[in-house]
């Protein structure tokens, strides 16, 4: 696998192909931050956190790191007034649905950002997918999935493959970044009501 020299907030870094802006960072020392990304995990860009600006042959935007590959001399910069901005707006939009998790509010108080500008829709769930895709990819148990699109997309146990899978794993509740308590809680109803299905919703 081929090597390649990107600059990263000045710095030289060097990355073997096919590897993530996020992952070329990291590999420097330098932090950029996300809720969504794990290294078990296939890239997923859910949180868009990890927003940076990458120069390509003289044209900047913004793309999620975790997705978007390095390339022969790639400029990118992973703080600005524009990453900062777009930061701060994420976090904000959130907050309104995980407006008391720790994860959050750290990064909030970083960026300025604040949890009560938009109407309050607490879910305690961002639809990081983080435990849909451990369960899926990892576990290969499929005991978790998406449901719907757009604004009524949730996650929801499936109660019948919970029942036989999940009292022995929760493997997926300390990777939950805003509630292990939510996630906790909606497996147990899962496994006491099997016949019905419990969510953790992105909207009541």
């Amino acid at each position: 696998m081929s090597e390649i020299l990107l600059q990263i907030d000045g710095k030289e870094v060097k990355a073997k192909e096919g590897m993530s802006i996020l992952e070329a960072a990291r590999s420097a020392g330098i932090s950029i931050p996300t809720l969504c990304h794990h290294e078990k995990l296939n890239p997923y860009g859910a949180c868009r956190l990890c927003v940076v600006e990458a120069d390509a042959g003289g044209r900047t935007s913004l793309v999620a790191s975790c997705v978007y590959p390095v390339d022969k001399n790639l400029v990118v910069r992973t703080r600005s007034e524009r990453i900062n901005k777009t930061r701060k707006m994420i976090l904000e939009l959130l907050m309104a649905h995980a407006p008391d998790a720790p994860a959050l509010q750290d990064l909030a108080q970083e960026y300025g950002a604040d949890k009560n500008r938009f109407e309050k829709e607490s879910s305690f769930c961002v639809l990081c997918g983080l435990c849909v895709r451990y369960c899926t990819e990892v576990k290969k148990k499929n005991a978790i999935g998406f449901f719907d699109r757009g604004a009524k997309r949730e996650i929801n146990f499936i109660p019948e493959i919970a029942a036989k899978e999940c009292w022995n794993c929760k493997e997926c509740f300390p990777l939950c970044p805003t509630s292990y308590l939510q996630a906790a809680y909606h497996l147990t109803e899962a496994l006491a009501f099997p016949k019905h299905s419990f969510k953790c919703s992105s909207q009541k």
